[in-house]
């Protein structure tokens, strides 16, 4: 006979959130230079400009925007971080929601970016260590002056706890990669750290998808009227 009293049944809680009030969420420094906050603008303006996550879900990307692995550790800020099958909460003024909280999210970022700007930054030492006990997935270092090694672009996946070095920035689940391109930004011609997809093709600029969409629009409409033009010379009104 089955025992309906349930008083003596055991009770689960949900563990309380944890308090946040007194976490640096933002310290207001403008430490950033031009070529860095350019650089993190158009890796997160093409992914909201032009990609498609995989299986079309949500996505995060941001830039200097602070990420907390576990409420003892100090943050890290990221130039740039992707996380997949989040989104930015409603009331992002919340203290709770103003930066990346893992435990909130519920995953880590899959991917952080660091941009090199001097030798202090120790993006190939403790900074990697840091973003490893965080568990983002994938983690790259892009050194334009070669201020740390002869490398201009690292990129490195976790492993049982530990970075190991790839051959290539491409990361699977994803479905993007990162290449070096020179070219023109907001009119700044330079040499760009850029996504690219899997067939290595650039993931458009808002921009240059605009100018892509006119183009075509341009062909089809040509298009058209030498249709139209043909159908005259034969007697046929195309109206």
């Amino acid at each position: 006979m089955a025992n309906n009293d349930t008083s003596t049944a055991p009770r689960y809680e949900l563990a309380p959130a944890p308090d946040v009030s007194r976490l640096v969420t933002e310290d207001g420094a403008a430490v950033d230079n031009w070529a860095s906050e350019k650089t993190q603008r158009l890796l997160t303006s093409i992914l909201y400009d032009s990609w498609k996550a995989p299986s079309g879900v949500s996505f995060v990307a941001a830039a200097n925007v602070a990420l907390y692995s576990a409420i003892n550790r100090p943050p890290i800020v990221p130039d740039v971080m992707v996380s997949l099958e989040v989104e930015v909460p409603e009331g992002w003024w919340e203290k709770r929601n103003r930066c990346y909280f893992s435990w909130e999210f519920g995953k880590p970022p899959e991917l952080a970016i660091e941009i090199v700007s001097d030798r202090d930054g120790l993006e190939l030492s403790a900074k990697l260590r840091q973003y490893a006990r965080a568990s983002v997935a994938f983690y790259v270092v892009f050194d334009p002056q070669r201020q740390l090694s002869d490398a201009v672009l690292q990129s490195f996946a976790l492993n049982a706890g530990q970075y190991e070095e790839l051959d290539r920035p491409w990361f699977e689940p994803l479905g993007l990669g990162l290449a070096l391109w020179q070219g023109s930004f907001e009119g700044r011609e330079d040499r760009w750290l850029r996504w690219i997809d899997a067939q290595g093709a650039w993931i458009p600029t808002g921009a240059e998808r605009a100018e892509q969409e006119r183009a075509r629009a341009e062909q089809e409409r040509a298009r058209a009227e030498r249709l139209a033009e043909r159908l005259r010379a034969l007697g046929i009104d195309p109206e």
